[in-house]
């Protein structure tokens, strides 16, 4: 007689594996940094080799020498937050600046919580965020788009965050018209000698094709992206509703790291909710803290701060907004 082997879970073995899903978001992010580099050429390059290479050298020595365990670079981990702290940069900053954020967004941001997956914040937005606070005059000149071969003398100018912040401040909804329109801001290339802010917000489409990808290939879900764009997009649009001074929705989603937060940022999995309730949730939050700091707040943009606010409440999130157990009874 066939005896029953019971054994403890897993069962069974998908093909999932944390080296496939860090490999496919960096894919994912293949036509925005193409993108990148026709915009801005040598600055692009120049910026995102340095980071992606100083946070895999910052993630090997600390974990050979201050942690003393077999370093895991090979996960793709670190060359993900290199990338998106490049992308999260002007394209005319300082080399040693890039190097301090990535020793910020490694030994800080992940390494000193015993790094991949232990990190309650993004590690690229911690980067980012210290450098921000560090170095303001450096982190908000933004190089206009085309100049290919320039990089520390790269032309500078104001961004479509900024004009909003303006119209928003002097009340003066004709501020306004100086914003490109909704074709430009999609595919990334604005006119008059305006800066088009960080390397990786460049082009909306470009993020979009990644979104499009990692939802084809199952690495993240809609909810997350879809809940913050759809949150700003309704209170920006309410807003300019009330008071023309506000910009209208589309250009709102389509100005600055909403984007690249919103798909790449605010999806990690380690720093969001767990539950499909709970991501929405978290989304929503996003979405409007993003509002109140971006039209409110010291900074144009509040992408960055708004993600990490809300990788803080993760762990709340998680406790308060659990699935059924199967065979539970809910009592009334």
């Amino acid at each position: 007689m066939a005896k029953l082997v019971v054994s403890l879970s897993p069962h069974a073995h998908g093909t999932d594996s944390v080296e496939r899903n860090m490999y496919g978001v960096i894919i994912a992010l293949i036509p925005a940094l193409i993108v990148s580099f026709i915009y801005f050429g040598l600055g692009s390059a120049l910026v995102c080799a340095v980071s992606v290479a100083a946070c895999v050298f910052f993630e090997w020595a600390i974990s050979k020498y201050l942690l003393h365990r077999q370093p895991s670079i090979t996960d793709g981990s670190a060359i993900i937050t290199g990338l998106l702290l490049g992308f999260n940069l002007p394209s005319n900053l300082p080399i040693w600046i890039i190097v301090i954020g990535a020793l910020v967004a490694i030994g800080i941001g992940k390494m000193s919580f015993g790094g991949l997956g232990n990190n309650p914040f993004n590690p690229a937005l911690v980067g980012r965020c210290f450098l921000l606070v560090s170095f303001p005059a450096q982190m908000t000149s933004w190089p206009v788009v085309g100049q290919l071969t320039a990089y520390a003398d790269a032309t500078t100018g104001a961004t479509p965050l900024s004009i909003m912040k303006e119209a928003i401040k002097t009340g003066n909804a004709d501020v306004l018209n100086q914003l490109p329109d909704a074709i430009t801001l999609l595919l990334g290339n604005p006119a008059n000698g305006m800066g088009a802010g960080t390397i990786g917000e460049v082009c909306a489409l470009a993020l979009l094709i990644g979104l499009v990808y990692m939802l084809v290939r199952k690495i993240i879900t809609w909810h997350i992206p879809v809940s913050i764009i759809g949150t700003v997009f309704i209170i920006s649009g309410l807003m300019h509703l009330a008071n023309p001074a506000y910009a209208n929705p589309v250009a709102v989603i389509l100005s600055g790291g909403l984007m690249l937060g919103a798909i790449f940022m605010a999806t990690d999995y380690v720093t969001s909710p767990m539950t499909t309730k709970g991501q929405l949730i978290y989304g929503v939050c996003i979405g409007i803290l993003t509002i109140v700091i971006r039209n409110w707040g010291a900074y144009p943009e509040g992408m960055s701060f708004a993600i990490l606010i809300m990788n803080a409440f993760t762990p709340l999130i998680n406790n308060y907004v659990k699935p059924k157990r199967f065979g539970e009874v809910v009592e009334k």
